[in-house]
C-alpha cells in the first residue's frame, strides 16, 4: 500500500487526493488510537517487490540477524567487499545485472533485502530501520572495499555512523539525499493527513530516539572525504536531479554522471551505472 504514497507524483487537482486527505483527518478526529495503528499499517508497510532479474550462477543465499528482523543476504563473487543496499519498496533483484559486473571485476558484491522487503524477515520500514540494517550487515564483514546503494538506501548509508563504512568509496544510484523535504512532498502530493503522520514519525522517533530533525544526508554527503559518483536520471520523477548536480558542486569529492531514459529504477542497471562502478574503483586506487 505505502508505495502508492510514497510513489505518487499528481501534478494538478486530485479528487483522490481530496477524498485521503479529509478520510485520514476524519478518522484521526472520530478514533485517534485506531487512526494512528492503522497509518502506521499504511505508511510505514513496504510492498515486497517481487524479483526483477533472474538469479546469477553461483549466487549464494545467507542470513544475517537484526533486531528488524533476519535480513536476507545475497553474495557473488570473490574478493574485497562491496556492499550493496536498495531502496524503499525494493528488492537486490534490481542489482543482479550489477553485482554479476562487480564480481566481474574481482570483487565480492554482498547486497541485503532490509526489513519488509524482499525475502527478509519483519514488516515495517523507515529510515532508523534502515539505518539499523546497514549498521547490521557493516557488522557482518570486515574488508569492506566500498557501498552501493539506491534512492532511499543513499540516505540510509549517509545516516550509519558505523566504523567499518566510514570514508569507503561510495557509488549513489537516484539517491534519495535530500529526505526530509522529499518526505514531506510525498505526504502532502498523497492528501494524506499531516497530523496523523506526524504523530505516526512521533512513535518512530520515541522508539528509536531518531528525531526526525536529526536527519540529514545532505550534510553528511558534502561532510565525506571519500570518492563518491551519482548515476541519476535528469527526468527522475521521485529523487531531486537538482539536489544531485547541488551535491556534485559543492563537494570535491563527489562526480556526478546524468542521464536520460531510465528512470528511477531502470537505472540500476544501466550502462552507465557499470561504468561509473569502474571509474569509481579506479578513482580509489587513486586516492
Amino acid at each position: 500500500m505505502s508505495n502508492k504514497i510514497y510513489f505518487n507524483t499528481p501534478g494538478r487537482f486530485s479528487v483522490k487526493r481530496s477524498m485521503v486527505n479529509v478520510t485520514t483527518r476524519l478518522h484521526h478526529t472520530i478514533a485517534r488510537k485506531h487512526a494512528i495503528k492503522t497509518a502506521k499499517k499504511l505508511l510505514l508497510t513496504p510492498a515486497r517487490l517481487k524479483a526483477k532479474n533472474p538469479d546469477p550462477q553461483n549466487l549464494i543465499r545467507g542470513k544475517v540477524a537484526c533486531e528488524e528482523g533476519p535480513l536476507a543476504t545475497y553474495s557473488l563473487g570473490e574478493g574485497p567487499v562491496w556492499l550493496i543496499t536498495h531502496g524503499w519498496s525494493g528488492s537486490t533483484s534490481q542489482f543482479f545485472p550489477l553485482m554479476e559486473h562487480i564480481a566481474a571485476q574481482g570483487f565480492t558484491a554482498l547486497a541485503f533485502d532490509y526489513a519488509g522487503h524482499g525475502e527478509s524477515g519483519g514488516r515495517y520500514g523507515h529510515l532508523p530501520a534502515f539505518v539499523n540494517a546497514m549498521d547490521a550487515m557493516a557488522d557482518s564483514v570486515d574488508n569492506i572495499a566500498g557501498i552501493v546503494a539506491h534512492s532511499m538506501g543513499s540516505a540510509a548509508v549517509l545516516e550509519s555512523k558505523h566504523r567499518n563504512l566510514k570514508d569507503k568509496p561510495l557509488l549513489l544510484v537516484a539517491p534519495v539525499v535530500n529526505y526530509l523535504d522529499n518526505l514531506m512532498l510525498m505526504i502532502q502530493r498523497s492528501g494524506f493527513s499531516i497530523k496523523l503522520f506526524n504523530e505516526v514519525i512521533s512513535e518512530v522517533e520515541s522508539q528509536y530516539q531518531y528525531p526526525l530533525q536529526s536527519i540529514d544526508p545532505q550534510k553528511r554527503l558534502i561532510e565525506r572525504q571519500a570518492p563518491t559518483m551519482i548515476v541519476h536520471d535528469s527526468e527522475d520523477k521521485f529523487a531531486n536531479h537538482s539536489i544531485s548536480v547541488e551535491m556534485s558542486e559543492q563537494s570535491q569529492w563527489v562526480d556526478l554522471i546524468s542521464v536520460q531514459g531510465y528512470g528511477h529504477n531502470r537505472i540500476m542497471k544501466a550502462d552507465e551505472t557499470m561504468q561509473a562502478f569502474e571509474r569509481l574503483v579506479e578513482k580509489s586506487l587513486l586516492k
